[in-house]
């Protein structure tokens, strides 16, 4: 009787929990390392210093924290900021931190093609947001249907399971 033993399935859940720990811990680390390209040093970087306290929050290692502090000074990588429109003209904006733009950028547009989404000119959907820190909360809440709302779920969840993506933001209710 293969596949009923108890460590088996113990070994099944830890592999599941463990992939969704690491993909958090690396949105947190690139987090970390897009504040610490400016500034390394956390008490004149506020935007650091955030990034940092959410990290120990998570229980991210010292060690990997610090690892991604240095990194940032010592790899060329690049902030990304892709505005865009979804349904119901739902604005979106969608931040990250990647060494290679254009295989990032064309991730993102093979996502937003498969769910009729848009992508707009910088300020296009920025407009609709205001800048807390290194996050955006929206200016106001756009009303939308459920059918949307369940699109624009689907949507969300497609952008964050790219790899370089950090945070994606919206302004649908």
């Amino acid at each position: 009787m293969s596949g009923h033993s108890k460590w088996s399935q113990i070994k099944h859940k830890k592999e599941i929990t463990d992939k969704k720990r690491a993909k958090f811990f690396s949105k947190l680390l690139s987090n970390i390392q897009a504040a610490a390209k400016d500034e390394p040093n956390p008490e004149f970087n506020p935007r650091l210093r955030d990034a940092v306290l959410k990290a120990k929050e998570a229980n991210v290692p010292q060690d990997n924290i610090e690892r991604a502090i240095k990194k940032a000074k010592d790899e060329p990588s690049e902030e990304l900021l892709v505005e865009m429109y979804g349904p119901e003209g739902s604005a979106f904006i969608v931040t990250g931190l990647t060494s290679n733009t254009n295989r990032t950028m064309a991730d993102i547009k093979s996502v937003v093609k498969n769910f009729d989404a848009k992508i707009g000119l910088p300020g296009s959907a920025k407009w609709a947001f205001s800048q807390s820190g290194f996050e955006f909360v929206p200016n106001f809440k756009q009303a939308v249907s459920a059918e949307a709302k369940e699109k624009i779920l689907a949507l969300t969840e497609a952008l964050e399971d790219i790899e370089e993506v950090t945070a994606v933001y919206t302004n649908a209710e």
